[in-house]
């Protein structure tokens, strides 16, 4: 048998807005964790590029274009999920380059 905090009689209201409480609060350090910024955005980019330019120098030009192509894919792809949310402009073009090239700043 589960001990409540509100004791024997669990109120439902107050149970609820505890969990709902407890989920913003959860929620929040996880969007802290994996918040991307422009910069690390950037440096995700640089890297792709000279991933793309190494890779073509060394294994074919097909194969540097399949790298920068595909980063393009999920870019513009990132950009359709944006317009069909209803995110409109800079704003949609900003949350498509942080979740396409966000990734580098984990590196």
């Amino acid at each position: 048998m589960q001990q409540w905090p509100e004791g024997p009689e669990a109120d439902p209201v107050a149970a609820r807005e505890r969990y709902d409480s407890d989920m913003r609060a959860a929620r929040g350090a996880v969007r802290e964790v994996l918040r991307a910024d422009l910069p690390a955005a950037n440096f995700g980019l640089g890297i792709v590029i000279v991933v793309s330019v190494v890779a073509g120098f060394a294994a074919g030009a097909v194969v540097g274009a399949g790298i920068g192509g595909a980063f393009a894919v999920l870019f513009l792809a990132t950009l359709l999920v944006m317009f069909l949310r209803g995110v409109r402009g800079g704003d949609a073009l900003r949350r498509a380059y942080l979740f396409t090239f966000g990734w580098a700043n984990w590196i």
